[in-house]
């Protein structure tokens, strides 16, 4: 009998396995397909493979504000491709190493619960102590009449072979936003259809205002409150139906995930889902049954590989008997759009309904000396803090850097640090994480670089 077995072998499942190892127990990693998850195969490495494509040929065009004399030719998509799945190989590689030196066993094939202490594997059963669900999302393609033949979903965009000339992205959340820059970047017409009244709902909206207008400026068309209720097929194209509203395009992309709950006989193992079909845990990760646990895409939350790698920590070390709490307010959000984008905390609109008397500090990139100097003025840090304790809630960055400066607000908000603390700090000049510094000062009413209020 195995202490832990864990199932599903994405950044979370893979952080569990190992972890549970490190703490002495006999482990077992279950895994259907690829190591690695949509992360490594079809979600944030291969989406930042391209994306960096996207960075550099937007910078080939405009070098000629640094006096370099370049051209941009064009984008060979078969050398994008096989970089994007040459990375992906070397990370599975380096994982599977890895598992066996901490001599966690790698059992291939679909895990299906039996009852609450043991697992089907390909008619083999396998008992455990403990057991971690770790099995991720997968598409969630919305239902909507004549969609199937204009669909193109995440999964196909990284393997693409040529460029569609125009693309409708659905959607308004992070997936989308990423996918709809990098088109616009690659000079394909590209419009972004949010059903809601912004960009990043779940968002500040300072980041969606940010973002957005940087976006916009790039050539991406953003279209708001709209809802695609019908796709007809018009020559080579596509029309999406939004009311009296028409859209033509060649592709219409969607991106949205949904948690891989079916086929794992939850119901035998007596584990209890919501509505949403997330399996429901505590603030220790532990699902209704005791000894198991659900962690990362599948326990739902925002769906993101660093969350789910964090969760496998807590979980294991619970599993091998620890009694520690996962800190959800601490996962850090970003995009690597241009400008990029990331959050930890609370929106101010969260504070202000949760009760507190918020104060605001912000400081923006066009202030900010090396974002002048290297042309990266989009954005700025927006800081939230309680007005009665001085203590930090939130952090929000639009702006180059933003997905590193970030670090250091999750560690602001892990230590609590409060406002005062924050503006004392020293940063290296010029750097981006000024704005961090200088938007604490601007909280505290003192900044030295901003007019007075």
């Amino acid at each position: 009998m195995h202490d832990v077995l864990v199932i599903g072998g994405g950044p979370g499942g893979y952080a569990a396995a190992i972890r549970a190892a490190q703490l002495g127990g006999r482990v077992a990693l279950i895994e259907a397909a690829d190591l690695g998850g949509t992360c490594v195969n079809r979600g944030c490495i291969p989406s930042k493979v391209w994306m960096r494509a996207a960075y550099l040929k937007y910078w080939m065009v405009r070098a000629g504000e640094f006096g370099l004399k370049s051209e941009y030719k064009g984008l060979d998509i078969k050398v994008l491709v096989e970089r994007k799945n040459e990375v992906g190989m070397d990370i599975r590689a380096g994982m599977k190493a890895l598992l066996q030196k901490n001599g966690v066993e790698l059992i291939t094939g679909h895990g299906v619960f039996k009852n609450s202490r043991e697992v089907v594997v390909d008619k083999k059963t396998c008992a455990a102590k403990k057991i971690i669900i770790a099995t991720g999302s997968s598409l969630a393609v919305p239902e909507m009449k004549g969609l199937t033949e204009a669909l193109m979903t995440s999964d196909q965009f990284f393997n693409l072979e040529d460029l569609p000339s125009s693309v409708l992205v659905v959607g308004d959340g992070p997936i989308e936003v990423e996918l709809a820059s990098m088109l616009a970047n690659f000079d394909v017409e590209t419009t972004l259809v949010a059903p809601g009244r912004r960009i990043l709902p779940e968002e500040d909206r300072e980041t969606s205002q940010r973002l957005g207008q940087a976006l916009r400026e790039q050539g991406l068309t953003i279209v708001t409150d709209t809802v695609i209720q019908s796709v007809e097929k018009s020559g080579s194209r596509f029309k999406a139906v939004m009311g009296e509203k028409i859209l033509e395009a060649d592709r219409i992309l969607v991106g949205s995930r949904g948690s891989n709950t079916d086929g794992l006989g939850l119901e035998q193992a007596g584990i209890e889902t919501g509505d949403d079909g997330t399996v429901r845990v505590n603030d220790r990760l532990e699902t209704s049954v005791k000894g198991v646990y659900a962690i990362g895409d599948v326990a739902g939350g925002w769906m993101l590989s660093h969350a789910a790698s964090a969760m496998g920590v807590t979980a294991s070390e619970n599993a091998m008997g620890s009694d520690t709490i996962f800190r959800s307010d601490l996962v850090p959000r970003g995009l690597w759009t241009n400008p990029e984008a990331a959050a930890v905390g609370l929106t101010e609109e969260q504070a202000e309904r949760a009760g507190y008397e918020v104060e605001v500090g912000d400081f923006p990139y066009p202030v900010n000396g090396l974002a002048m100097l290297r042309g990266q003025v989009d954005g700025g840090v927006k800081v939230i803090s309680d007005a009665k304790n001085r203590e930090i809630l939130g952090v929000h960055i639009v702006g180059a850097g933003a997905t590193e400066i970030i670090g250091e607000a999750v560690m602001a908000l892990q230590l609590e640090c409060t406002a005062e603390e924050l503006a004392h700090t020293i940063r290296l000049h010029p750097t981006f994480s000024e704005c961090m510094m200088d938007a604490g000062r601007d909280l505290e009413g003192w900044a030295l670089y901003l007019p007075p209020k």
